[in-house]
């Protein structure tokens, strides 16, 4: 079930929450039922892995998810929805997510000095 991210101005990872969010209220994903692996969401959503982070962060945020270290994100009961059981899993997936972020962003800011530098022949007052 290939599930594009649209472009509708509204951001990869709201759709991404959004459509688990649903698959969960809706019953198609379970208590207890893992979530699928980072990789596999991204390549159903065709959305990066920092993208996917943001969005099953979101959903622990909210309580609809729960990190087990090693084991992966199920999807919590809601009679025990807890947003603080798994901080530590959390950080882990902001720091994983800013680290790549940092990556892309030092990608842009390379590519971005080497086409701005002034041409010779130009004068530069």
């Amino acid at each position: 079930m290939d599930v594009m991210v649209k472009n509708t101005g509204r951001p990869g990872y709201l759709q991404i929450a959004d459509d688990l969010r649903a698959q969960i209220r809706g019953g198609s994903l379970a208590p207890g039922t893992p979530l699928p692996s980072t990789a596999q969401l991204a390549e159903q959503y065709d959305a990066s892995l920092s993208v996917v982070k943001m969005a099953v962060g979101i959903l622990r945020n909210e309580g609809l998810v729960i990190g087990q270290q090693g084991k992966g994100v199920f999807v919590n009961d809601p009679g025990e929805a807890s947003p603080a059981d798994d901080v530590a899993g959390e950080v882990a997936e902001l720091r994983s997510a800013v680290q790549e972020l940092s990556v892309r962003l030092s990608r842009v800011e390379e590519q971005l000095a080497t086409s701005t530098k002034p041409r010779s022949g130009r004068s530069s007052r």
